[in-house]
């Protein structure tokens, strides 16, 4: 073999290699927005089995905040469908709608002294804010994964194995402005 045949065949050597370790490394990008996501699931699994129990705690207490109770229900289901189907624009929208039914039902339960003081509602006020708290950095961390992936499938030379072998950009886990607004109070008791 000539000289020039084991430089075509080096370049081509050199190539594949780069173009596995491109492959390889757009595999890792995609695993880790699927862990990233997962994290969120489980966070919104268990807030998703403790919502009942809030809801039927303050009940025994709160009489005549039904509308405030039925809009947590109402954002729970929406959360539970959206978070089923990993339709990431809806669970953004239903998330926002649960977090501000939630607001405003600890902001009501301000007027109810019985509530406030029940092991019960205490237990599950701390276990859900919690749980809202480990939803946000984990919400942090997945769009952090997402914009990494979407950068990398982007970039030159990586765009042309990610379009050749269908990596897709993922969509960021974004909530509304209404929900980083404080409850307005006077509002729940006018």
């Amino acid at each position: 073999m000539e000289i020039s045949s084991f430089i075509v065949l080096g370049l081509l050597i050199v190539v594949l290699v780069y173009l596995i370790m491109i492959y390889n490394s757009l595999v890792r990008l995609k695993h880790n927005v699927s862990k990233a996501w997962s994290n969120i699931d489980v966070l919104m699994k268990q807030r998703h089995d403790e919502l009942p129990k809030l809801v039927e705690t303050c009940k025994q207490y709160m009489r005549y905040e039904q509308e405030t109770l039925e809009r947590v229900m109402h954002a729970r289901s929406a959360v539970a469908a959206a978070r089923e189907t990993s339709n990431v624009g809806a669970l953004g929208t239903a998330e926002t709608q649960l977090r501000m039914g939630l607001g405003q039902l600890f902001a009501v339960a301000e007027a109810y002294p019985e509530l406030k003081a029940s092991d019960s509602f205490t237990h599950l006020h701390s276990r859900i804010s919690g749980l809202e708290n480990a939803i946000a950095d984990r919400r942090e961390f997945y769009n952090e994964s997402v914009n990494v992936n979407n950068i990398r499938i982007e970039q030159f030379p990586d765009i042309i194995v990610a379009r050749w072998l269908g990596f897709n950009a993922h969509e960021l886990l974004e909530f509304s402005e209404g929900e980083k607004k404080d409850v307005d109070v006077k509002t729940l008791f006018s």
